[in-house]
Formats: C-alpha cells, structure tokens, sequence
C-alpha cells in the first residue's frame, strides 16, 4: 500500500507550463478550468482549449497527467471543457506580464459579442500592441499568424524589433 499523497493537486496541475508559451503555466493562461479529486481518489482536471482544434491539447493532458502522476496520484482523468469557450481576458495578470517578459506583447480586451452565430466580416482584423521589448505604441502588423494560430507577428517601428502578440479572442 503506497503513502497516502499530501499534496495539493490543484497546485500540481496549476504549476504545468503551456508547451507553446513556456513562460506561463496552464493556470496563468485561464486554461486549467478544475482540479477536484473523486469519492473514488481519482484526480479530474478540466482543460479548456484556446482556440477549437488547438494542437497543444494532446501535449497538455500528457504533461498534465505527467505531473500528478510523479507527485503520487494514480488515477488521473483529464477532460476537456468547451463551454463557456475559453477568452484572452481570462489570462491572470502575472500570465500577462511573464508574456510581455518573454518578449510577447498580451492581449488586450477581448472583443464583446453578443450571444449566437458569430457574424462574417470581411474586413482586416485592426488590432494594436505596444512592443514588449521598448513599450512603444507604434508598432505594425506583418502577419496574421505567428508561430501558432493564437499570435500575430509584429514589428515594432521605434525599436524596429519583431515581436509576436497573442490574440484577443
């Protein structure tokens, strides 16, 4: 019979790194939803995804699964949680200034929606960032899409460094 596990599993689960920013941990991101444990001892961790059919899903239940394996607990279920759908304004304000620390600029606001279908525009997306590096305001777009689907690739035109900026969704 193995010791009984003394540590907390929220803290275990919270403590899990983002394998695509891996300044911030789970926690700091809004992705880690609930850790409880069952009647049954079985640990349940409750992910939301940032985006539908992010990649790094897989690579955070593992990681996830990991961790509280090595800190003691046997049983871990790990369940992904769509609703509500996952927002920037969820990302805790240390999660926001390790981003800008790691020379990505955070989010702003998320845009308020109402309710139902989310509305077709056809128009360019306008969204700004200060630089992380010089914290200048004046700063351009070069692509929609950085490294993952959830940054934008910016320059920033005082200090002429590039700088990725994750998206407000």
């Amino acid at each position: 019979m193995s010791a009984p596990v003394t540590v907390d599993p929220w803290e275990v689960a919270a403590a899990v790194t983002d394998p695509e920013l891996p300044m911030v941990t789970l926690a700091d991101l809004g992705v880690l939803r609930d850790v409880r444990i069952e009647d049954d001892g079985a640990v349940v961790v409750e992910i939301t995804p940032t985006y539908t059919g992010c990649p790094a899903m897989g690579v955070m239940r593992a990681d996830l699964v990991l961790a509280l394996h090595r800190a003691g607990f046997d049983d871990v279920d790990v369940r992904t949680v769509l609703s509500p759908a996952w927002s920037t304004d969820w990302i805790s304000e240390a999660g926001r200034a390790k981003l800008a620390a790691g020379g990505i600029a955070p989010p702003g606001k998320a845009p308020v929606r109402a309710t139902g279908p989310v509305p077709l525009q056809l128009g360019p997306t306008r969204r700004t960032a200060a630089c992380p590096l010089c914290g200048s305001s004046d700063t351009e777009e070069l692509s929609e899409f950085g490294a993952t689907a959830c940054k934008a690739l910016r320059r920033c035109r005082t200090c002429r460094e590039p700088f990725e900026h994750v998206k407000e969704i």
